[in-house]
């Protein structure tokens, strides 16, 4: 909840938290903007959560809906999960933005629009039959209207750009006037821009002066009266070292951390381009210095051939793609499976089937994930929950990986890829140790000699002196690695495959609760990036007095151990997940008991008020 006050010291408003949305033409630099003031307001020192919503089209023509690009941000001084639900302050900086994202501006909430940009022309691709500055559709709304396309070209004429490059700074202006506006400084901004366009010093010149221009603006000119400053105070945070983390980073770092956990020398990344995984192919091709090897394949089976490759090689491979890419690497992540070698998979999930929405997210490759092979064909499949726990499930990755010698899929998605939130550093000392031996005794040696903990073969380097073998995707005998058509010999193999995975469960945390006790009327069962909005609801709930808990799993193939048992402690399991019911399906068949879905497939996240609502409900039904 937002609560205000005036603060006596600075005559600002005093707010603990704030839901900021920029609109715009996917060309109007909005993810910029977004990306600018979350730096600003980490700098700040205040708790946040993004939320990044591109078009799916590449170029969509421009002034249309279907084009509008978007960046959400909540900001304050309390514990921020979500990037919030309703919005507080909209900037629209065309009808079209305005027309898509106004419905989620709240009673009294703010939107400042750019007055320029509402001529006939755009009003028609945007679906409006009249103007809606100059009629009463946006009375429940302060409108802010400013021309700040004439008030940019006035900022930068000056330094004699052309007007396409004028137009072009609006969005400095506009984040200038917001950073004014929430007490932001615009130092980091200011040396970004100098970064940026190094060899432009013109261009950097020009959009400094539009973001000053704009911050300015709120300060001295004749504001109306709804428009103050506001003050939104510092979260109480954990001392240490911190800085803004994307979940693609996330999952690059935890690589990396991974790679020398495991001692392993090299980190192979092959992938191909595709919405939204690509980013952590642009990411690790940057990581070069610390044994990352990246490799753009021509297409996603030769991308998982190569990184599986790797592996054979005694390399840490690993490949990255979104459900239809996953979809053309199962043949290959078969393989991976038949010739028990490490590799990770990294599916940054979207809406589908096929193309679907590409840049929309969704949950629905868990059922891919967990049985999408042909046969018989387990694997491990983990899900980070937060954009920062992205770092420590890319570490658990390949720790199971390589200890077990089996393909691990993470399921991370559209929203995780992008979105970002503080990350406090962690220590080198503090990470984890799992060293990898390969093996080089040629002593009593075959391809599929067990170890008996953890049912892994033998992971050998090729070329090691006396360990020549022949692995493949015929199967092999049991006791010796030779191709075998015995079918008692194919069921010993199929079980021993499923034994292995099954074994993880020894090896990972017992599953905790989240939010709450570990028994009572209803728990609330979340996976992936579903995390934040089931915890502030649950969190809400519970302080209506609600008997209600938070379950989240990181571990969706095998399940904790204990998930069972802790399940049947509550008279009700509700499932929120963003697919049509996928993992409340999965803990039916498991555990046999009666979990309810709540599912949402509109390529957004859940709002914690949708979640707050079903616990209402289900709170007042009687069982």
């Amino acid at each position: 909840m937002v609560t205000s006050a005036i603060s006596r010291r600075s005559g600002r408003e005093t707010r603990d938290s704030v839901v900021i949305r920029f609109a715009g033409d996917s060309g109007d630099g909005m993810q910029v903007t977004g990306s600018q003031f979350t730096q600003e307001t980490a700098l700040a020192g205040s708790d946040f959560a993004t939320f990044p919503d591109f078009p799916a089209e590449i170029r969509a023509p421009a002034g249309t809906t279907f084009g509008v690009s978007a960046y959400q941000i909540q900001f304050g001084g309390t514990d921020v999960m979500t990037p919030g639900d309703a919005v507080d302050v909209l900037v629209a900086m065309n009808p079209a933005a305005l027309t898509v994202e106004v419905k989620d501006l709240k009673v009294g909430g703010t939107v400042i629009v750019d007055t320029a940009a509402f001529n006939e022309r755009n009003l028609n691709k945007a679906g409006y039959a009249r103007n809606p500055l100059d009629d009463d559709s946006l009375a429940r709304y302060q409108v802010l209207k400013f021309d700040i396309t004439k008030l940019t070209a006035d900022a930068v004429k000056p330094h004699g750009i052309s007007s396409r490059e004028a137009h072009l700074c609006r969005n400095m202006w506009a984040l200038g006037l917001l950073l004014w506006m929430y007490g932001h400084e615009r130092t980091a901004t200011i040396d970004w821009l100098k970064r940026k366009y190094g060899k432009k010093p013109t261009i950097a010149a020009a959009n400094i002066a539009a973001l000053n221009a704009g911050h300015a603006f709120g300060e001295t000119a004749e504001m109306p009266e709804h428009l103050v400053g506001y003050v939104v105070p510092k979260a109480h945070v954990q001392p240490g070292r911190y800085r803004t983390i994307s979940g693609t980073e996330g999952l690059a770092w935890g690589l990396v951390a991974g790679l020398r956990a495991s001692g392993i020398g090299k980190l192979v990344f092959a992938g191909y381009p595709i919405t939204p995984a690509s980013a952590l192919l642009h990411t690790l091709a940057n990581l070069r210095a610390y044994g990352v090897v990246t490799f753009q394949a021509e297409d996603e089976i030769a991308a998982s051939g190569a990184a599986l490759g790797a592996s054979y090689a005694g390399a840490l491979g690993v490949t990255s793609s979104s459900g239809p890419g996953i979809a053309l690497k199962t043949e290959m992540l078969g393989l991976a499976i038949a010739t028990e070698l490490p590799l990770v998979v990294i599916d940054s999930q979207r809406a589908g089937p096929s193309t679907g929405m590409p840049t929309k997210a969704e949950q629905s490759d868990l059922f891919q994930a967990v049985h999408g092979r042909n046969a018989d064909a387990p694997l491990a499949v983990l899900a980070p929950a937060t954009t920062a726990d992205c770092f420590d499930i890319a570490i658990e990755a390949v720790r199971v990986a390589t200890k077990y010698m089996t393909p691990v899929i993470v399921l991370s998605d559209g929203y995780l890829a992008h979105a970002a939130e503080p990350w406090r550093i962690p220590r080198e000392a503090d990470l984890p140790r799992f060293p990898v031996a390969y093996r080089t005794d040629p002593s009593g040696f075959h391809p599929f000699l067990r170890d008996p903990e953890t049912l892994a073969r033998p992971w050998v380097k090729p070329g090691t002196p006396q360990l020549e073998h022949r692995i493949g995707g015929l199967e092999k005998d049991y006791d010796s690695g030779h191709i075998s058509y015995d079918p008692d010999n194919h069921a010993r193999m199929t079980k021993a495959r499923a034994d292995k995975i099954a074994g993880i469960a020894r090896d990972i945390p017992l599953q905790d609760v989240a939010l709450g006790v570990g028994s009572g009327k209803l728990a609330i069962v979340g996976w992936g990036s579903t995390f934040g909005s089931i915890h502030q609801a649950v969190r809400i709930a519970r302080d209506e007095g609600r008997d209600v808990a938070h379950i989240h799993l990181r571990y969706l193939n095998p399940f904790p151990r204990n998930l069972g048992d802790l399940l049947k402690r509550y008279d009700r399991v509700l499932v929120p997940e963003m697919n049509n019911g996928q993992l409340v399906k999965l803990l039916r068949a498991e555990y046999l008991i009666p979990a309810e879905p709540l599912t949402k497939v509109t390529g957004k996240p859940f709002g914690v008020t949708e979640i707050a609502q079903a616990i209402r409900k289900i709170d007042g039904e009687k069982n």
